[in-house]
């Protein structure tokens, strides 16, 4: 498989797949809005887009599974799984705030091989695969050089239904604030990831995390030299629902803010 001919290829998927949503938000009815649970949004642009990329993907590699958000598509892949978040970032784009994005990441068995992230609001697509490099649009990039968290700027996405531990969340929220330049909610998962990929970002955290938000991203982060975790471990990020991406520097201190509060939740 050439990872980086198919790399462009999803591109351009992407690309296409994300004019139709901008193109879709400029008249979007908020009347259309759908609830999948509680404060869990879904709108016929979301499952539109998918059913474009599903049937894009199924053209670029026809031997692939799907593990999608929207379940346009259900099939798994005996090797290889396309893993789609077609509109990450829903709530974002129903309230017309332009914060969101196509995430699709390609799964070798387990490992994140390939990813792209396209945002249209701002015609910036993020992309990478295995040992080639982070890019965004052409251009390659990698992960800040801040040595430390006093230095940076962290990203996390705030619970909007498990609200079990909300005390211990705001607990870890109020170190942060303490320990580094300030918190940013962007809205989106991959937004975050793809930030920190490039450098925006020090570092991101959050839980209550699906694979379609963090599998596109993830391989971004990797391949700009930041690095990828559990909160507290080493371990699956992608379908662990829980991730912390960094520059590599501050890592060990986001684990650490992090575990000091995050343990008590979980006892």
């Amino acid at each position: 498989m050439n990872l980086e001919q198919l790399a462009q290829q999803l591109n351009i998927l992407c690309r296409q797949t994300g004019a139709f949503i901008k193109q879709e938000g400029q008249t979007f009815d908020r009347s259309k809005i759908e609830k999948k649970g509680f404060n869990d949004l879904v709108s016929y642009v979301d499952k539109e887009a998918e059913k474009q990329l599903v049937e894009g993907l199924r053209n670029l590699l026809p031997e692939a599974g799907f593990i999608t958000e929207e379940g346009t598509a259900t099939t798994k892949g005996e090797r290889y799984n396309w893993v789609i978040d077609p509109l990450d970032g829903t709530t974002n784009f129903t309230h017309s705030l332009p914060v969101y994005c196509v995430s699709v990441g390609l799964l070798d068995g387990d490992k994140v091989v390939l990813g792209t992230v396209y945002d249209p609001s701002r015609d910036e697509c993020f992309w990478a695969y295995q040992d080639g490099g982070a890019y965004l649009n052409d251009t390659r990039i990698h992960v800040s050089d801040a040595p430390a968290l006093k230095d940076g700027l962290i990203a996390t996405g705030f619970p909007y239904f498990d609200f079990g531990l909300t005390e211990q969340y705001l607990q870890v929220l109020g170190s942060f604030m303490a320990k580094s330049h300030g918190i940013r909610r962007m809205g989106s998962a991959a937004i975050d990831l793809v930030y920190v990929a490039c450098g925006r970002f020090e570092g991101f955290f959050e839980y209550n995390l699906n694979p379609w938000d963090v599998a596109g991203g993830a391989i971004i982060v990797q391949e700009a030299g930041g690095k990828l975790s559990k909160f507290t471990e080493e371990g699956d990020y992608v379908f662990g629902r829980e991730i912390i991406a960094s520059n590599g520097h501050v890592h060990h201190e986001m684990q650490e803010t992090i575990a000091e509060f995050w343990k008590k939740g979980m006892a």
